[in-house]
């Protein structure tokens, strides 16, 4: 059955699927290369949006030997779009869940069947926003004269102000929105706290594994990667193909990344003060400033950086050392763990609280038996997007029995969309608040 729904630009078809309706590969603006998002032009005839738009030219994750190879999707430079998941196109006005997925920017895609909304949608009557954008060298390369940088941000927040315009006509409550995000998308919401740009587009926020260690995105970092990247491509950016300034990207990761390869930070990312980002001082006062009207659900995994360690060359060397090598082997992960998620992460949970911020902090500590990634980084997910049959192949779930996804996933879904729906995530079971003079940590177990 085909559903319409119409928009400011224009009427959109889209399709019911398991009960719901869905509507794919809806453009929330139009891009060209290096620059800024433009709106889309209106349209008189009604438009298809039952087919998954194109998403980022990017090549496979690194996180593909812990998640699963994802379905293929086209790729294209002028990748806008959204994948809007609703009980029903009509007036209800349901709470609102915008979704930025992970990938370290430079990978990844919301139109992903593991980032499907389809259970979150049907469980709590809510509207599923997943959002596509630019990323690596195109969402983010920092170079005057061919790209400012933060096209990607830019892009996030075209998609927010559209969600604002035209989400009641697919069901949703401008009012009432929630942002999320994993890793990179978390970063997102991060940024979109203290971004003056975004007042007023957002009420709640879950930022999941946010690499928050990494700060807000260095000016000396980015044209570091800049110069490299130039080195790397040998040409104008502007005008070379897109194969070669993938490849030129990918090098400029690599070399990154050292002999060892244990230097896991992106190359190409948001930078402070440029764009829709304030730098850090302005970004500073505006949380602060924002902070009395927000509600913050925040948390990391219990091993994130197992999912990029456990496979590394030279840490899997050092644990076949006897006696000490698997023991030094667990202290860098655990330290680098702490380092760029869990402690920052507990640091900015007590800064938006102590900015008069609701907030709940968790740490997700689910271990699937027959992995050995542990409670890896990206390791909540399946708990809460996509099917059981779209993470059938994951790794980091090997060995997992499908009982205890389903429990532990319902407890989970549960408890965002108690927060989605309220600003109080529900899990039946106390849940404190986390403040300066009682951190409070929820642990999701098993």
């Amino acid at each position: 059955m085909l559903t319409r729904a119409k928009t400011d630009n224009g009427v959109l078809r889209g399709r019911a699927e398991g009960g719901l309706t869905v509507f794919r590969g809806v453009r929330y603006a139009t891009c060209e290369r290096f620059a800024p998002p433009r709106p889309v032009p209106a349209w008189s005839r009604e438009r298809d949006a039952t087919v998954d738009g194109s998403i980022a030219p990017q090549g496979p994750s690194r996180l593909e030997p812990v998640m699963g190879v994802p379905e293929r999707h086209e790729q294209d430079e002028d990748c806008l779009n959204l994948t809007i998941t609703t009980p029903q196109a009509d007036d209800r006005a349901r709470p609102v869940l915008v979704w930025f997925h992970g990938g370290a920017w430079v990978s990844g895609a919301g139109s992903w069947k593991c980032y499907g909304g389809h259970r979150l949608a049907r469980e709590g009557d809510v509207v599923v926003v997943s959002v596509g954008h630019r990323l690596g060298v195109l969402g983010y390369l920092r170079s005057p004269g061919i790209s400012e940088g933060n096209l990607g941000l830019a892009d996030q927040l075209a998609a927010l102000r559209w969600v604002r315009d035209n989400i009641a006509a697919f069901g949703g409550d401008p009012n009432a929105v929630t942002v999320a995000g994993q890793s990179a998308g978390a970063h997102t919401v991060q940024c979109l706290l203290g971004m003056p740009d975004a007042e007023g587009l957002f009420r709640r926020a879950i930022i999941q594994s946010v690499p928050a260690g990494l700060g807000l995105g260095s000016a000396r970092t980015a044209q570091r990667a800049a110069r490299r990247f130039h080195a790397r491509l040998g040409t104008d950016p502007r005008t070379a193909p897109l194969a070669h300034v993938l490849t030129a990207q990918s090098e400029v990761a690599r070399e990154a990344a050292g002999r060892s390869q244990l230097n896991t930070t992106p190359r190409f990312a948001p930078v402070a003060g440029v764009g829709p980002l304030p730098d850090e001082a302005r970004w500073a006062t505006c949380l602060a400033e924002r902070a009395p009207g927000l509600s913050v659900v925040i948390g990391t995994t219990g091993q994130e950086m197992s999912a990029f360690y456990a496979t590394n060359p030279a840490l899997r060397r050092l644990r076949r050392i006897p006696v000490l090598g698997a023991a030094a082997a667990d202290t860098v992960e655990r330290v680098a763990s702490a380092a760029v998620f869990s402690r920052p992460t507990r640091h900015l949970a007590g800064r938006l609280s102590g900015a008069g911020a609701r907030v709940w902090a968790y740490r997700f500590d689910y271990a699937a038996p027959g992995s050995p990634f542990g409670a890896a980084h990206c390791i909540e997910l399946p708990f809460l997007f996509g099917t059981d049959a779209d993470w059938a192949t994951a790794p980091m779930l090997a060995g997992a029995r499908p009982d205890d996804i389903e429990t532990l996933g319902r407890r989970l879904r549960t408890a965002w969309l108690g927060f989605v729906r309220t600003g109080t995530p529900n899990t039946g079971t106390p849940w404190p608040r986390f403040t300066a003079d009682a951190p409070a940590i929820h642990y999701w177990y098993r």
